[in-house]
């Protein structure tokens, strides 16, 4: 007997056909013989339309009432799939992610998981039940407020129970066949991949790619559970993260490339005319730090002999911006730069794979693709598997097109399907 415990996203629970859908996989994987465990997302864009009544009844409203408004959504999903399993003759029992013991900070909005202490979601596994999770949820340890964990929070609560619950395998269910090596709206002869490291989808996952969210595969690799990301909507094997693809039980060759990433979801600020002296660029950062923002490329102009200044330019979440342009304008007297530049018509093409440690060449392909594509670039970043450049917002979809036929990543066939129309 395996405990498995599975997450199911907002378009496979969209409405009573799509629950009920749901509920027959669950019960044949119990019927199975396995102990199943099940954190579900809002139905379909629940959420997006809490967000927008939110915003009609209160411009701001307060962080905490808005947590407590937004988990609404997934307590909805999780009380009709019980009464959905339990019409199959199964007894399943739902539990808010406070009931199964996801303990978070205090951060309303973007609380990050401290601590999981599942001990009613064992005694319920123990009692024989399907135990139903509500995701994107937790409870603070300091002030014992509701918390939500920001986009992607189900998914990192899935890999987080079943991580604390020593599960055999996390199964992320999605709109789509599994992990493709680009957005399959974007370049339809995408491939699936079968097999990917974790490593691989980590930068995959902050490069853009919404299949899983970048603090779940964070959560999985420290604790090496695997995640299987399949389709609700179909049976077919989907995509096994894990530690090592390329030796576990598999006669697959590392490819160069595994995938091309984008993201349309980021800005770019510039900081002109900075004094070139030690300190000013930490007091900037700092700055945005402090204002809890996360930064994403940088870069910096060599200083200018005649001036001694320099440009600042770095990337950032959009939704943030603002609260980034006036952080920076408070501290412009106190540093002396001369002004502030704000782009939000960008994107993010990122190229990954393991396997460009050991290729040669790589960023020449990869550049003289984007070149005879007509597609400029902006900005460079690098690690040691992965390769993002910033381009025009508009010349996203050509760069990712490019750059998936340099790499000769099309499939023969077409074969990627988006079930529910958002793939997540």
């Amino acid at each position: 007997m395996a405990l498995v415990v599975q997450k199911y996203g907002g378009s496979s629970v969209a409405d009573a056909s799509c629950i009920k859908r749901v509920a027959q996989r669950i019960v044949a994987t119990k019927k199975a013989g396995n102990d199943v465990v099940v954190i579900v997302s809002a139905m379909g864009d629940t959420t997006d339309e809490l967000l927008d009544l939110a915003e009609q009844v209160s411009p701001l409203p307060p962080a905490r009432e808005l947590d407590m408004l937004l988990t609404s959504g997934e307590r909805i999903s999780m009380a009709l799939l019980a009464m959905a399993i339990a019409n199959l003759g199964h007894e399943a029992r739902s539990f808010t992610g406070s009931q199964a013991g996801v303990i978070t900070d205090s951060t309303h909005g973007k609380a990050r998981i401290i601590d999981v202490t599942p001990s009613r979601i064992k005694e319920a596994i123990d009692q024989g039940h399907i135990a139903i999770v509500a995701g994107f949820q937790g409870v603070s340890q300091d002030t014992k407020d509701i918390t939500t964990l920001g986009r992607g929070g189900s998914d990192t609560t899935a890999v987080a129970l079943a991580a604390a619950l020593e599960a055999d395998v996390c199964e992320i269910y999605t709109d789509v066949d599994g992990i493709f090596t680009a957005d399959p709206r974007i370049v339809p002869a995408a491939r699936q991949i079968p097999r990917i490291s974790y490593d691989e989808m980590m930068e995959m996952a902050a490069c853009g790619a919404k299949i899983l969210h970048l603090r779940c595969v964070e959560y999985a690799r420290r604790f090496s559970l695997p995640i299987h990301v399949r389709s609700s909507f179909s049976t077919k094997e989907g995509t096994w993260v894990v530690a090592d693809p390329y030796t576990e039980g598999t006669e697959m060759e590392q490819p160069i490339i595994s995938g091309v990433a984008h993201d349309r979801s980021e800005a770019k600020i510039t900081v002109v005319g900075v004094p070139d002296k030690v300190g000013e660029a930490a007091t900037i950062f700092k700055t945005l730090a402090d204002a809890e923002i996360n930064i994403d490329m940088i870069v910096q102009n060599v200083s200018a002999a005649a001036t001694g200044r320099t440009d600042i330019s770095f990337t950032l979440p959009t939704a943030d911006s603002q609260t980034a342009l006036g952080s920076l304008k408070k501290i412009q007297p106190r540093i002396g730069f001369e002004s502030l530049l704000f782009d939000d018509q960008i994107g993010k093409v990122s190229l990954i794979g393991a396997g460009m440690r050991s290729h040669p060449g790589v960023t020449a392909t990869f550049f003289a693709a984007l070149a005879d594509a007509g597609v400029n670039i902006e900005m460079i970043s690098t690690s040691e598997i992965r390769i993002s450049v910033v381009v025009g917002q508009d010349g996203v979809d050509a760069a990712v097109a490019a750059a998936h036929r340099a790499f000769d990543l099309d499939a023969d066939q077409v074969e990627a399907v988006v079930y529910g129309g958002s793939g997540r």
